[in-house]
């Protein structure tokens, strides 16, 4: 009886387990998107003092997802900063940059750092 009991807790744990893992992995999945789309909609925009805004939206867009959502925008971002770092972008503008991937990622609006006339499909 106890095998029983313990053999359908364990069952239990992995299916919750096994079910967190799957949610993890498709928040991680969307918050990339959202990751890419904010990108794209910067390179489209071409408005300039955009930067952070864009860098902003699209951690506040990723982390809403979840703690995959999260995951993927500092991985993202951190990558970013560190590949714009090895080739010899300026550490001020990147430690402004990962200021706005925080602000975002911590749920703060992304408004905050939009530019003034940045059209409002945007």
């Amino acid at each position: 009886m106890k095998l029983l009991t313990g053999l359908i807790f364990c069952s239990l744990v992995l299916e919750v387990s096994s079910q967190s893992w799957v949610s993890f992995l498709s928040e991680a999945y969307h918050g990339a998107g959202d990751m890419w789309r904010a990108y794209s909609d910067m390179k489209e925009a071409n408005w300039k003092n955009s930067d952070k805004y864009f860098h902003a939206r699209g951690n506040y867009d990723a982390a809403q997802r979840g703690p995959g959502g999260v995951w993927a925008a500092e991985v993202i971002s951190d990558a970013r900063e560190g590949f714009q770092s090895f080739i010899g972008r300026g550490h001020e503008d990147s430690m402004a940059d990962q200021e706005a991937n925080r602000w975002g990622r911590s749920g703060n609006d992304p408004n905050h750092y939009r530019p003034k006339g940045l059209p409002d499909k945007y």
